[in-house]
């Protein structure tokens, strides 16, 4: 008797933990499918709130910008940042910008496919295109807010100021050269 107890709690364990796992979204995604299969992440929409005079200036930007943005749904700085980063889009609908979301598994031997050839190392991991060239990566973290970070990248800021950007992010200790890779353009 006490083993069946024992057996039908596991079991019921197994069948309870098996219906409130959500699934994490690995590959090409959108904010819309994240927003529904995610819905706690529109809180975070909704209690962001960027600088309206960078905003502003976004809004203004008149070239075509690119940002990849790497995340995973389980990863607790993805849904702070990309939730901003959705906030900051919304805020700015420039029709110039556009965004490719993908989705990360949690095993990094799992994401080789989607990172292949963009060396991603920590995320969420927004990388900005002008022309096809990356002019810059958010790492993680923001330096400074999401939105102050993006304006650095798409602005018409020199080589000079855009290397500064770069060492001051969280990855400045690693052994990297970031006119490398951060300063295609």
């Amino acid at each position: 008797m006490k083993k069946r107890l024992i057996f039908l709690f596991c079991l019921l364990s197994i069948f309870t933990f098996s219906l409130t796992e959500k699934t994490d979204i690995v590959g090409p995604t959108s904010k819309e499918q994240i927003l529904k299969h995610f819905p706690e992440w529109a809180d975070f929409v909704k209690a962001y709130s960027p600088d309206p005079e960078i905003i502003n200036q976004l809004k203004n930007i008149n070239r075509s910008v690119t940002i990849e943005v790497f995340l995973g749904t389980w990863c607790p700085d993805s849904k702070s940042h990309v939730s901003e980063y959705f906030k900051i889009m919304e805020s700015v609908d420039n029709p110039l910008f556009f965004s490719n979301y993908i989705g990360l598994p949690r095993d990094k031997q799992a994401r080789i496919p989607f990172i292949k050839g963009k060396d991603i190392v920590r995320i969420p991991t927004f990388i900005i295109l002008i022309d096809g060239l990356e002019k810059g990566r958010i790492v993680e973290h923001p330096v400074d807010s999401l939105e102050r970070d993006l304006l650095n990248f798409v602005s018409e800021s020199d080589r000079a100021e855009t290397y500064e950007f770069c060492q001051s992010n969280y990855h400045a200790d690693l052994p990297l050269n970031c006119i490398d890779c951060h300063l295609k353009f």
